[in-house]
């Protein structure tokens, strides 16, 4: 049996769409969207990440990070610290860190959830076969 390269597409854009409405739900009772909760989680892990590098780690234009980061302020998620020269700088509140750990339990009861199915060497083969496509060539390997 052939799989099109569109089913390929629409498949893992389906799959994508099932996390990110499960990840939302899941977060809802936090008072986060998965959005949110993506930028508490990037900030965890790049303490002295630019705002540019915020939006860029989360897909966003840095207008669109900026946005967010203020309303994540007035929330008391995350704070602005000052940075090197003009720079301004933002960190996790104790609230922000909660939050973070709260819905990292929650997001990797999704993924166990969406991918259980899968036997432990499916998902090891499927894990490869991602890599070895976002790295851009057939004989990549991860």
């Amino acid at each position: 049996m052939s799989t099109s390269l569109p089913h390929l597409g629409r498949a893992v854009k389906r799959l994508q769409h099932r996390h990110h409405q499960a990840m939302n739900a899941e977060l809802k009772s936090l008072g986060v969207s998965l959005v949110q909760w993506d930028a508490l989680r990037h900030l965890d892990r790049n303490p002295e990440a630019s705002l540019h590098d915020l939006a860029l780690l989360t897909f966003q234009t840095d207008q669109a990070f900026g946005t967010l980061a203020g309303r994540m302020v007035d929330r008391g998620l995350i704070e602005r610290v000052p940075g090197p020269g003009r720079a301004v700088r933002h960190r996790l509140t104790a609230r922000g860190q909660e939050v973070r750990e709260a819905g990292e339990e929650r997001m990797d009861r999704v993924l166990a959830e969406s991918f259980a199915p899968l036997t432990a060497g499916e998902r090891e083969t499927l894990g490869a076969l991602l890599d070895r496509l976002l790295t851009g060539g057939p004989d990549s390997t991860p």
